[in-house]
């Protein structure tokens, strides 16, 4: 019995950068609205990585979908 591969349906697959870089937005915004010292620093450091980290997301699968064919699929079998 192996190990099996968990696949997200692909609306929530697409969706997933764009909801990091909203809730960072989001996150952001709270932070600069309730500037209490260190929390809010916390909150606007963590939203700063989640929309950088949705944009890194967003970059790489365009960037894998405009070079697939440089990539040997066979090899993962």
């Amino acid at each position: 019995m192996g190990i099996r591969a968990v696949h997200l349906a692909k609306p929530v697959y697409e969706s997933m950068p764009f909801a990091y870089a909203a809730t960072g937005v989001v996150l952001m915004l709270l932070s600069y609205f309730d500037g209490r010292g260190f929390w809010s620093n916390f909150v606007a450091f963590v939203g700063l990585l989640a929309v950088v980290g949705g944009a890194v997301i967003f970059l790489k699968r365009r960037d894998y979908r405009l070079n697939r064919t440089h990539y040997d699929l066979r090899s993962l079998d």
